[in-house]
């Protein structure tokens, strides 16, 4: 589908004035004034963010109530258990409690769900197993806020259930003691987007308030909050942004031995948020996926060097195999996709018996990059199928489950991405349901847009802009790499690379030559020439090759020039 080009048009008056007021370059001031970072304080903490920049914890609705109850638990050596999700937030927001609360005399169980076996959230077969082993206190991360008939069974079984989440709630809250989550549609936190284990880490500093504890008895583990917030791709601003810069700083020399080994195995050069996206993530999440969701925390809970090894090579044995399985989803996904009717289709519902439930989410993500529909895997398993799905900018997903939840079983999510369960003879009603929804919606006039921060020319190509581009780091979600176009340039050598799935160009500015690639980009090689004039968007990155570095276009979009 083509793309549509926007461009920011920021005040050039402003940009100079902010340029000159803090310092930086043109180019970087009108990438903060497009990301709506205006007023000096802001930019302040965006571009040198400090511990004394995060929230008020106790602004969070329930947050003293919660802190009281598990002080209240340490000096009575309650029977506490942790139950925690299995993908990297899940694991990293166990981790950090734990540790806390183990340091504060608390010696806590956790319960992971396995994602094959037992599916995302609270489930009642969990908790009964954990009322029989005597538990009277059992406190959620990142999960449990749509458990209104487990957190019921939970108190009928005589166990006191503190929620710490940070998804969407339904109309309804669970009768739990106490419920931490800046989604609360009744709270008035100043920040909502707190990844799961952002909420823990209110919760240690809560605690930590109340106890008159030095500021690194929680600040130390900014390292695993920063690789859970990262991971889950939450907005990477505010707060979140604070948690991400500081928590980065903290990794480079993170003293968890389980991570500190899981990051010398991966080896990148670099310890920034690609490292943690592409590297750590993918490694976690697999254990989760592969329905070894311990193994992930047993890595970040370890002292043991030796043990830190053994694990961090299952874990990339684990990868493997979650590649290998989401390569066969995916093939068989398209073979499906290539008997319907794509071009009237609003949305992508699609179901396999034999698919691996772990990984379809990875497998409809791709789907939905392809195709820019919303799109919905589900593996069959007896007479239940378990499903996963991503959306596109502009259609809300968890709201289009809600209006079909006539379907479902049960569901959660956001509107980005959701979960969902069902009754297999239901799949049709659901598919055709999801559809209407999505045609309402109006889902194929939705086109995909690029946000163009601004035009370079071959001035801007030099390290002074890489330096300025690398302020802006961490990156992630509301907080992507600045977006150039460069226009009108000359192309003087194309071709496709591996296998021809991706795009390697040498294009001429007058007497500039400048080099460019396209990931995924193969196809293009046939639709231009050598002599062409293109446009590209695409982001500035600094490439290193035998040793010599060399400012590079990955590109994103290209068109023929227009003049």
């Amino acid at each position: 589908m083509k793309k549509k080009w926007e461009f920011y048009e920021p005040d050039k008056e402003l940009v100079n004035k902010i340029a000159q007021k803090h310092n930086i370059s043109n180019f970087l001031a009108t990438v903060l004034i497009n990301r709506e970072i205006i007023e000096d304080e802001k930019i302040n903490v965006f571009l040198n963010p400090k511990r004394s920049n995060f929230n008020n914890p106790f602004l969070m609705l329930d947050m003293e109530k919660t802190a009281d109850r598990l002080i209240q638990a340490i000096n009575n050596k309650e029977k506490t258990i942790i139950y925690g999700d299995y993908d990297v937030d899940g694991i990293t927001s166990i981790t950090v409690l734990k540790k806390f609360l183990n340091e504060r005399g608390l010696e806590v169980d956790y319960y992971i769900p396995n994602r094959i076996k037992e599916g995302y959230g609270l489930n009642k077969e969990a908790i009964q197993e954990i009322a029989k082993k005597g538990y009277k206190l059992m406190i959620t991360v990142d999960c449990g806020i749509s458990g209104i008939e487990e957190v019921d069974l939970a108190n009928s079984l005589g166990i006191k259930t503190i929620i710490t989440d940070h998804h969407e709630q339904l109309e309804e809250l669970p009768k739990a003691y106490s419920i931490i989550n800046p989604k609360r549609k009744d709270d008035t936190y100043p920040f909502r987007w707190l990844a799961g284990v952002g909420v823990v880490f209110k919760l240690i500093q809560a605690i930590s308030i109340k106890l008159s504890l030095d500021e690194k008895e929680y600040l130390k583990y900014l390292d695993i909050v920063c690789i859970g917030t990262i991971s889950d791709i939450v907005p990477l601003i505010d707060e979140n942004r604070v948690i991400a810069k500081l928590g980065l700083m903290l990794v480079k020399v993170t003293k968890n031995i389980g991570l500190r080994e899981l990051i010398r195995e991966i080896g990148y050069k670099n310890i920034d948020s690609s490292m943690v996206s592409f590297g750590i993530a993918p490694r976690i999440n697999a254990s989760g996926r592969m329905g070894k969701q311990e193994e992930a925390l047993k890595l970040f809970l370890t002292d043991d060097q030796e043990i830190a090894k053994q694990i961090t090579k299952r874990l990339n044995q684990y990868n493997l195999e979650r590649q290998e399985k989401e390569k066969k989803i995916f093939e068989q996904a398209m073979e499906k996709l290539s008997i319907q009717n794509l071009e009237e289709l609003n949305s992508i519902v699609l179901a396999g018996e034999d698919w691996h439930h772990g990984v379809i989410g990875i497998v409809a993500s791709r789907i939905t990059e392809k195709f820019f529909k919303p799109t919905i895997l589900i593996c069959i398993e007896g007479e239940e199928g378990k499903g996963s799905g991503r959306s596109i900018p502009g259609f809300d997903l968890h709201e289009a489950l809600v209006e079909s939840s006539k379907h479902l079983k049960k569901y959660g999510g956001h509107e980005m991405a959701v979960g969902l369960s069902l009754e297999k003879n239901k799949i049709e009603e659901f598919k055709e349901c999801f559809e209407q929804i999505a045609k309402e919606k109006n889902v194929n006039q939705i086109r995909p847009v690029i946000n163009i921060d601004c035009e370079i020319t071959k001035k801007d190509l030099n390290k002074y802009t890489i330096e300025q581009i690398q302020l802006l780091e961490p990156f992630g979600e509301k907080n992507k790499q600045p977006l150039i176009v460069y226009k009108n340039l000359k192309i003087v050598s194309i071709r496709a690379l591996s296998e021809g799935k991706h795009l390697k160009l040498m294009l001429k500015d007058e007497n500039e030559i400048i080099d460019a690639i396209g990931f995924n980009m193969g196809g293009l090689s046939n639709e231009y020439l050598i002599g062409d004039k293109i446009d590209i968007v695409g982001t500035l990155e600094l490439n290193t090759y035998n040793g010599e570095e060399n400012i590079q276009i990955n590109i994103k979009d290209i068109m023929h020039s227009v003049r």
